[in-house]
């Protein structure tokens, strides 16, 4: 069994900065993948950014610039630096996790989400 624990959510006003945190813990034998997404209300779910085992990454057009995503493999951990942050940035923003078990069965996992509130 895995958790994932989201934490840095919140209020800010806009141009303000977040950090969010996502740590993972449990049956894991190694993570690839990680990455953000964030649904707005009457949205569709949406890739934010990604980042690779080989910390690659992947940036929505709409984040580029202003988000970093970077990744602690020792602590299972992935962050997302916001800065600049705009109104249409509030969503409620999703971790993801692709990884492996110690039975070497491969898994997609999310995060239970966390509220991102950016007022005008």
């Amino acid at each position: 069994q895995v958790q994932l624990v989201e934490s840095g959510g919140g209020l800010v006003q806009a141009g303000g900065s977040l950090r969010l945190s996502c740590a993972a813990s449990g049956s894991i034998f190694s993570i690839t993948d990680m990455g953000w997404y964030r649904q707005a209300p009457g949205k569709q779910r949406e890739l934010v950014a990604t980042i690779s085992s080989g910390s690659s990454t992947n940036y929505a057009d709409s984040v580029k610039g202003r988000f970093t995503i970077s990744r602690d493999n020792a602590k299972n951990t992935v962050y997302l630096q916001m800065i600049s942050l705009k109104p249409e940035d509030t969503a409620v923003y999703y971790c993801n996790v692709n990884y492996t078990d110690y039975d070497v069965y491969e898994y997609d996992y999310w995060g239970q989400g966390t509220q991102v509130t950016v007022s005008s």
